[in-house]
């Protein structure tokens, strides 16, 4: 059986914050918008329905346990939460915090603008406020 392996794409441009049960939890290194992604910890699963039902179950479970803890850590108007891999093939959920002021507002994050990295100070600052939240 192989190993679970981060696609290299995603470990460029996020930060490990927690490994939860199933999920790595990775801070996007976008500091436009508060931007989580899960990444199930299963080597080659590229969709949903790809990992067993006890793992869609533990997904979803994860997936809002993250999204309440950004809602309320942030105060988020809107909390979008998906899963895309157009590119980045590996099973990975974005739980992105929106306000009716950010970059962009209402249309989506992708492909809008430059991305903005965070310091190192504000990066640590809003790890510890999501997992402070979780």
């Amino acid at each position: 059986m192989a190993a679970f392996e981060l696609n290299e794409r995603l470990r460029a441009d996020s930060t490990l914050v927690e490994n939860l049960g199933l999920c790595q939890l990775r801070l996007m290194d976008d500091k436009r918008w508060p931007w989580f992604v899960l990444v199930p910890q299963r080597p080659g699963i590229e969709e949903v329905f790809d990992l067993t039902p006890v793992d869609q179950t533990m997904l979803t479970f994860e997936t809002n346990l993250v999204g309440q803890a950004l809602k309320k850590s942030t105060n988020a108007t809107k909390v979008n939460v998906g899963a895309l891999g157009n590119i980045v093939r590996q099973l990975h959920v974005h739980v992105i915090a929106r306000r009716e002021n950010d970059p962009n507002w209402p249309g989506p994050v992708w492909g809008y603008g430059s991305r903005e990295a965070y310091g190192v100070a504000e990066k640590q600052a809003l790890m510890k406020k999501i997992l402070e939240s979780l």
